[in-house]
């Protein structure tokens, strides 16, 4: 029986028995999630409810069905996140760590399901980066958790409220999880600029990429020694997420300026502004009721959303390096040149076609997705359902409200986008597809017009 489990698990491919131990997660937090000691003292929880939290968390996504705040016990809390743990530093990391500290070896085939989870290209350095990835994520959310809970002393009545709020806000904003646990999110700290400024800052820390982070530690290490150089990937991932954050924070400005910002001061305006731009990406948190915004912004925050975050990080959606290749591609198009040079460096055509095909599959995606919620709950706008979808999808967590009060078959929906969104559009598009056949045969080319 064991032999004959190994064979068949040798006969799937890394990305079905990535997605196998994604859902095992699942599985196993929604039981979680249902155990007595998880709730609060007559709290219940439905099944669907315990499903959706736990495909929510596993995908670091913040979508909830539940007032969390209400129906988690603190040992629930904990519980609740170290789930965020498996969703924001990846199944396969953590796993490695454990088979690390058990002593066991880490084979190829263990280390093409780490390539899988992460969406990286080489196995060069992967044990390395694992060790390095855990150790920042733990010092992030042990200095970030000290830092909150001490100022949050502020701001609840005892020190153990306080320093449970400061360490779930820091697993939340590391892992890119947009959960909270008071009940409003961060509307209570919409003022104060250094709650906002620290969850900002393990935002971007959790959303810019694993193999950016270590690039990072890597200059500064080298520095006053030989020169660094960062690769391409870093480049243009660091160019284009950092660029998404000032147009967004411009465009969100432009138009509330005579809307929401229209009574609020300068600093108000830009902080609400910057803010948005950096939790529509990745983060999910609100500081304010985001139905106030206009269609506009609204429709704005769903594009970036939908772009989501870089590559191998705790973020979802098309990723930046997508979107950056695609820009690419039209302006040299344009200009009359089919190939893309950028940094001294030329990218590779099976690149730019792998983009299109996540932006023409995620497109697809969220268009059927729209569709069908606007036929299974006819009473939403459709703005609010594109800013649904928008969200599962790029596993943000912001929402116009709608997320608890969806049919079950709304709810499965969603729950979907947010799985899918976590795996990635690549492992999705395998795992929907056969076993795949090298042609020993050509037939001859032909175009056909474009256009």
């Amino acid at each position: 029986m064991k032999t004959l489990t190994k064979k068949k698990k040798k006969s799937l491919k890394p990305a079905q028995i990535i997605v196998i131990y994604y859902l095992l997660a699942v599985v196993v937090s929604t039981i979680l999630l249902m155990l007595p000691i998880t709730l609060k003292p007559n709290a219940k929880i439905s099944f669907i409810d315990a499903l959706f939290t736990a495909v929510s968390a596993v995908s670091v996504t913040g979508l909830a069905t539940i007032p969390i705040n209400e129906v988690l016990s603190v040992p629930g809390t904990i519980i609740f996140a170290i789930i965020l743990q498996f969703g924001g530093i990846g199944i396969m990391f953590l796993g490695t760590t454990i088979w690390l500290l058990m002593g066991r070896r880490i084979g190829i085939r263990d280390r093409m399901l780490i390539m899988t989870d992460q969406n990286l290209s080489s196995f060069s350095g992967i044990i390395k980066l694992i060790r390095n990835i855990l150790f920042l994520f733990i010092i992030m959310e042990v200095i970030g958790g000290i830092i909150f809970g001490i100022y949050f002393l502020k701001y609840f009545p005892s020190w153990q409220e306080a320093f449970l709020q400061g360490f779930f806000a820091a697993v939340s904003a590391a892992t890119n999880a947009g959960f909270d646990i008071t009940g409003e999110s961060l509307i209570p700290f919409a003022n104060d600029y250094f709650v906002l400024m620290l969850t900002m800052v393990l935002l971007i820390v959790g959303a810019i990429g694993f193999p950016v982070l270590m690039e990072v530690i890597h200059f500064f290490k080298h520095k006053g020694k030989t020169p660094y150089k960062f690769s391409l990937f870093t480049k243009i991932t660091t160019l284009t997420f950092f660029g998404l954050i000032v147009i967004g924070t411009i465009l969100i400005y432009l138009c509330e300026y005579n809307h929401y910002f229209a009574d609020k001061t300068w600093h108000e305006a830009f902080f609400h502004s910057l803010f948005y731009s950096v939790s529509s990406r990745n983060g999910g948190l609100s500081t304010m009721e985001i139905r106030e915004y206009s269609t506009a912004t609204l429709f704005i925050l769903s594009i970036l959303m939908f772009i989501g975050t870089s590559p191998s990080s705790a973020g979802g959606g098309i990723r930046t390096t997508t979107f950056a290749i695609m820009l690419l591609s039209v302006y040299y198009f344009a200009n009359g040149t089919t190939t893309i040079k950028i940094f001294k460096r030329e990218i590779a055509t099976e690149d730019v076609i792998k983009s299109y095909i996540v932006i023409a599959t995620a497109m697809m995606l969220c268009c059927v997705s729209t569709i069908i919620l606007t036929i299974l709950e006819p009473g939403f706008s459709l703005m609010e359902i594109i800013f649904e979808v928008a969200s599962a999808f790029g596993t943000v967590g912001l929402s116009m409200g709608i997320t608890a009060k969806l049919g079950i078959m709304g709810k499965i929906v969603i729950m979907l986008l947010m799985f899918i969104g976590r795996i990635g559009i690549f492992n999705f598009l395998i795992i929907m597809g056969g076993k795949p056949i090298k042609a020993n045969y050509q037939y001859p080319k032909e175009r056909i017009i474009i256009g």
